[in-house]
């Protein structure tokens, strides 16, 4: 077992033995509940898929809020309905990748997007946040595909190495060293490195 569920709860710093700060940010990472097994046999490979955050009213096929799968060596101990806790999983000092969705920007411009200096901000000019030229001339009649160009900004799916600096077993929290991608109470998926 490699990886475990978890919701972002914001950043702080921990204070270590050599007297040096480590900004952390704090993932509440409470049992996690296997929903389903996969089997090399049946499926190709092996893997559990855990659920996180148990559902107020649960149905017959939605139990959870937060659904992912992780790929394991063997299926030995684990059974469907198991809970799974941070402490058995991690310890102090290892290394991980973190995956959430960053935090959405909505529909920007240029200068924000890809950090366009702009026009002459002068005065009488008319061009001042615009992209500017972007066509060819005939021979092509088109944009070229990876232009540069206005378009929606984050809400995207980011992984991010990291390590961790501290382990609270009783409250079910984890520390993990440095930023992790998303807003506060976003969930995120932690993978130990091997």
């Amino acid at each position: 077992m490699k990886g475990i569920l978890g919701k972002k709860l914001g950043m702080t710093r921990v204070l270590k033995d050599n007297g040096n700060y480590v900004p952390v940010t704090i993932v509440q990472c409470s049992p996690n509940t296997i929903n389903q097994l996969k089997t090399e046999d049946k499926d190709g490979y092996n893997a559990i898929v855990l659920g996180f955050d148990n559902r107020k009213k649960p149905t017959k096929t939605k139990k959870f809020y937060y659904l992912r799968e992780i790929k394991v060596d063997n299926l030995d101990q684990l059974a469907k309905g198991q809970t799974l806790e941070v402490s058995s999983i991690f310890s102090e000092g290892d290394l991980i990748t973190v995956t959430g969705v960053t935090k959405g920007k909505g529909f920007q411009g240029v200068m924000k997007m890809w950090k366009f200096h702009g026009g002459p901000k002068s005065h009488g000019s008319h061009f001042q946040r615009e992209p500017g030229s972007v066509g060819a001339r005939a021979k092509p009649g088109k944009i070229h595909k990876g232009k540069k160009l206005p378009r929606h900004m984050g809400n995207e799916q980011q992984t991010l190495r990291s390590s961790i600096a501290y382990i609270d077993p009783e409250q079910h929290l984890i520390g993990i060293k440095g930023p992790v991608p998303g807003a506060i109470n976003s969930y995120v998926t932690i993978k130990k490195l091997s």
